[in-house]
């Protein structure tokens, strides 16, 4: 039986984990920039079977897109080798998802993370999935990975609300990010908490909002059945391709070019003034997997 997880024993077990270089052992790529030249992958699924009209999500599809995309990503032959090229037994894993009420992470999607984590060695003791309180939370504080996911939607004060801006709950006052439009949004990854510890990003294109006014705005007509997962290791990669996607819908919806406001240059100085990954189309490799209708990319 698994002993009860303890700030001081955890932190003992991470401490142990990054000394034996477990941090990225047998990872694929290079988080921060890709040095080599090689053009940046992102993964783009759908499935248009995910979800119901009434947008309930079907489990095993949403498990099985993730499980896809992962072995496209990794370069591996099945879902076991591809979440083991990710996370190690030894690993403290923390899962940050988002709440926000109108669009949260799929329930069904943080259980197929949980299990894919799960199956690599870790236990459940040593995993945790949230989005508030991170700095309370001694798997989040003292842990060796993140996965980071949330679902895309434009934001009143960012532009959008994506995975960059995904890790604002690190901190204990936000709005210290928001002037200039949340220009430097990308310095959170240097938190001690975040700095190098992120294996996986996973931008949720099931309904994407492609359009509001205020930062707690929601109308469903701004809404639209994508039914997709983009999947990478570089979350400016996977960003930026979000990001096309939206611009493509709002295009489409509006009959006429119709930038978001503001305008989301946070994800842009990610690469040119922060260095964090690739936000340059030229340089991304998007690798496009199932249903392809009404794709916008």
């Amino acid at each position: 039986m698994l002993k009860k997880i303890t700030r001081r024993s955890l932190l003992k077990k991470s401490a142990l984990a990054t000394a034996a270089g477990a941090l990225y052992l047998n990872f694929p790529y290079p988080l921060f920039g890709n040095g080599s030249g090689q053009k940046t992958p992102v993964v783009l699924i759908r499935d248009e079977n995910v979800m119901d009209e009434s947008r309930k999500f079907n489990p095993g599809v949403m498990k099985e897109m993730l499980n896809q995309a992962l072995i496209r990503l990794t370069k591996t032959k099945n879902a076991g080798e591809a979440w083991k090229k990710l996370i190690n037994p030894e690993d403290v894993v923390g899962i940050k998802s988002n709440v926000w009420n109108y669009l949260p992470t799929p329930k069904e999607l943080e259980m197929a993370i949980k299990e894919g984590v799960m199956s690599a060695g870790v236990p459940e003791e040593r995993l945790s999935i949230r989005d508030r309180g991170l700095l309370d939370d001694p798997v989040f504080t003292g842990g060796t990975a993140l996965i980071n996911v949330r679902p895309m939607r434009t934001h009143d004060w960012s532009g959008v609300g994506s995975l960059i801006k995904n890790y604002i709950t690190f901190v204990r006052k936000p709005s210290m990010y928001h002037p200039d439009t949340c220009a430097d949004l990308a310095t959170l990854w240097k938190l001690p908490f975040v700095e190098g510890k992120t294996r996986l990003n996973i931008l949720v294109m099931m309904t994407p909002l492609f359009n509001g006014v205020g930062p707690h705005h929601y109308n469903k007509k701004y809404t639209w059945e994508y039914k997709g997962l983009l999947v990478g290791f570089d979350p400016v990669a996977v960003d930026s391709v979000g990001i096309r996607i939206l611009q493509e819908k709002r295009r489409e919806f509006f009959d006429e070019d119709r930038p978001i406001k503001p305008p989301v240059k946070h994800i842009f100085l990610a690469d040119t003034r922060h260095h964090l990954g690739t936000a340059d189309p030229a340089k991304i490799d998007l690798i496009k997997l199932g249903w392809d209708k009404d794709i916008l990319v």
